[in-house]
């Protein structure tokens, strides 16, 4: 047997609520950041690959949007769930998360009841461990979980921190089916430049505007211009907003909230890509965009017909 016939490759999907530290979950077991983290709800709008080796294991880790229960007019949340549910039916392997601290509520619970019928082997990974003060709660609430739906394993992990997290790296490569690797060994992502730029813009705007403000807004990449030697870029970027009234809250008064966003947005991309970033920024109206399916089809999800 020759070695790319020893070789393992397969897609895990991260599936879970709303704020179970997915995405933190996904860059910990990648290794960097390819996946944008705040504390709002639904942050990951769009499906991402986070690619990482695990000794002869070549893993796709799928980041999804968290799983709710989508309001009927609302295109967008219906689009996430729908990408969700797509990552969990084609993946080889599912990780299901639960918060720790928060236990099994109605949103994990709904979570359980639209796996019960998917035959892919599901690992139940009990994050946020860190702030359990008495880990005595943690076997009980991994019992009842298996009680409600049936796992391969369980894990008890803190993304935050990286405890546990090694074993579920290793679990996962040995779980996966014989292969080919699919993606050169030093990707990281599916994401372009381009697209994680975009992420880490607009998660600067998850963290600094307030409210529903942020879910109304989206941002796209117009422009990336390298420099010969690549040692620096010049990103040009539109932040959309659905409504003229909008425009002044991302702004700012004299524009302080728009260079606070960019400057930290610049730092971000600067680690990220390991190189110099000049980045302008552009605010525009784009009226009624989450009723667009070309603006779907920039983020990578389906218009819901």
């Amino acid at each position: 047997m020759n070695e790319t016939a020893k070789r393992r490759a397969g897609f895990v999907a991260i599936l879970g609520a709303p704020n179970v530290g997915k995405s933190t979950l996904l860059n910990r077991l990648v290794g960097t950041k390819v996946s944008i983290v705040t504390p709002k709800v639904q942050t990951t709008r769009r499906r991402i690959v986070g690619i990482t080796i695990r000794g002869d294991a070549q893993i796709m880790f799928v980041d999804t949007p968290g799983i709710f229960a989508p309001r009927a007019r609302r295109h967008l949340e219906r689009a996430m769930v729908r990408a969700a549910w797509a990552a969990a039916a084609d993946a080889d392997l599912v990780l299901v998360v639960v918060d720790a601290k928060r236990g099994l509520d109605r949103e994990t619970r709904m979570v359980f009841d639209g796996l019960r019928d998917h035959p892919v082997p599901r690992f139940l990974v009990i994050n946020k461990i860190d702030l359990v003060k008495d880990k005595r709660l943690l076997l009980p609430l991994a019992d009842e979980a298996n009680r409600l739906l049936s796992f391969e394993r369980t894990f008890f992990v803190s993304a935050e921190k990286g405890d546990g997290v090694g074993d579920l790296l290793e679990a996962v490569a040995g779980a996966l089916p014989e292969g080919p690797w699919l993606f050169p060994e030093d990707q990281l992502t599916d994401l372009s430049n381009r697209a994680l730029a975009a992420e880490i813009t607009r998660e600067q705007v998850f963290l600094q505007l307030h409210e529903e403000l942020p879910y109304a807004i989206t941002v796209e990449t117009d422009g990336w211009a390298e420099s010969p030697d690549r040692s620096e870029v010049r990103v040009d970027q539109t932040i959309y907003v659905a409504r003229e009234s909008h425009k002044p809250i991302v702004l700012g008064r004299g524009g302080q909230r728009i260079r606070s966003i960019g400057e930290r947005a610049r730092r971000e991309m600067e680690r990220v890509f390991g190189r110099r970033v000049h980045l302008f920024l552009f605010v525009k109206v784009r009226e009624r965009w989450m009723e667009d399916p070309e603006r779907y089809a920039q983020m990578g999800l389906e218009f819901p017909g």
